[in-house]
């Protein structure tokens, strides 16, 4: 490798999030107030919460960046600075918007705070990156249809410009920035951060002249999903993403779990220091994508990083290897005693694993203690209790516990 490794920038759609990206090993995270973000269902953070992680990523010495992307109306800009403002005061590390409009108020009536553009305002080419250069901005999130090569070509145009780009999540159909479906079909504007996801519904075609038959497009045993495209995953290409001088590299999933946040950041962590430390990662890959199939995904591929997806979409089912069981509470240097809060059931006697920051570890489980009640029992049919099981390995609070996949495709 010969770049500096780029900054690996975690979804934190809530505390707990955030707390499971940071323990594995993020360098950023990117979260929303409870207005102006583009995830209005995601659990988002009040100014108390907003200060109190912005707080635990800067004793952690992380950055935490506040997505302000919404497409604001007239009415809306006085109530977006003043939120801006209070985010400048709490220490944000640059707030991500996608509007000009927003762009300008924003550098004007609060110039102390960095701004990064948003995929949403579709970036595609040198000349876009130039205006925001002019604008004061400070780095630009590359539209998800731009390829590695030309995100190349705009670094080596632009170089004083910070570029990041998304390498793993969700998919929109649509154009970034550009999708107005949610809106028509169910009064939900993407563009407000209200998105109901029209595009992952099944659909029929109808020829205009004969409207009562309808022609379902089979492209699988499962129907036609014709705007639903599959998830990203560019771990295949992260040697070409590095070399490219991509500043940050972004993880999709601020409406995702902790435990999905925990897993996509472990796998892109351990590549990444791969990668820095001159190891082989051709033969780490598979273990790599296998690690990846362990969080909740659809199906998969490079998107645009390599020109014009292969694959238009795909069935809107989840793939899912491993679920969710408890994570650690109260850590243990030898693992007897460890604390667990529960989420999912699972028995003495099954194999389960540890996920943690150094690996995956695989054990067999034994009966442990319900803190509630004092017993000791093998298995327990309700989340949301303490726990505690003597385990074979070292644990710390942020771990997690895992097993086979029961409910989930896979």
């Amino acid at each position: 490798m010969t770049n500096r490794m780029p900054e690996l920038l975690c979804p934190a759609g809530n505390l707990e999030s955030l707390e499971a990206a940071l323990h594995f090993g993020a360098d950023a995270v990117y979260g929303g107030m409870k207005q102006f973000g583009l995830r209005a269902f995601a659990g988002n953070f009040d100014e108390e919460a907003l200060t109190q992680a912005v707080e635990k990523m800067h004793g952690a010495g992380k950055k935490f960046y506040l997505t302000m992307n919404i497409f604001p109306f007239d009415d809306q800009l006085d109530d977006f600075i003043a939120a801006a403002k209070a985010a400048r005061d709490i220490g944000v590390d640059a707030a991500i918007v996608s509007d000009l409009g927003a762009i300008a108020a924003l550098r004007r009536e609060v110039p102390e705070l960095p701004l990064h553009v948003s995929t949403q305002a579709s970036t595609v080419n040198a000349e876009a990156v130039r205006v925001y250069r002019d604008m004061g901005c400070e780095r630009v999130i590359l539209a998800r249809e731009t390829s590695i090569a030309r995100a190349k070509e705009i670094i080596r145009r632009v170089p004083e410009m910070e570029i990041e780009t998304f390498v793993h999540g969700a998919s929109c159909m649509a154009y970034s920035g550009r999708c107005l479906l949610s809106a028509a079909m169910a009064g939900r504007s993407g563009n407000q951060g209200e998105c109901a996801q029209p595009c992952r519904w099944h659909y029929s075609v109808v020829e205009e002249k004969r409207p009562s038959e309808y022609m379902p497009v089979c492209e699988d045993e499962n129907g036609t999903y014709i705007f639903s495209a599959h998830d990203l995953n560019l771990m295949p290409l992260l040697p070409e993403l590095v070399d490219a001088g991509i500043k940050s590299l972004k993880i999709e999933g601020r409406m995702k779990t902790a435990y999905y946040v925990a897993t996509v950041t472990a796998a892109y962590r351990r590549a990444l220091d791969l990668l820095a430390d001159g190891g082989d990662f051709a033969a780490a890959l598979p273990g790599l994508m296998a690690e990846l199939s362990c969080a909740s995904h659809r199906d998969s591929d490079t998107g645009f990083a390599l020109g014009k997806p292969a694959n238009p979409g795909g069935a809107d089912g989840f793939h899912q290897e491993r679920e969710y069981l408890a994570h650690v509470v109260e850590g243990s240097r030898d693992g007897r005693g460890t604390r667990f809060l529960l989420k999912n059931r699972f028995k003495a006697g099954e194999t389960i694993e540890l996920l943690t920051p150094s690996g995956v570890h695989a054990f067999e489980a034994v009966p442990f203690l319900r803190e509630k009640t004092g017993e000791i029992v093998d298995t327990l049919g309700i989340g949301g209790e303490i726990i505690r099981m003597d385990i074979p390995f070292a644990t710390e609070t942020g771990d997690f516990l895992r097993g086979e996949t029961r409910n989930h495709r896979k």
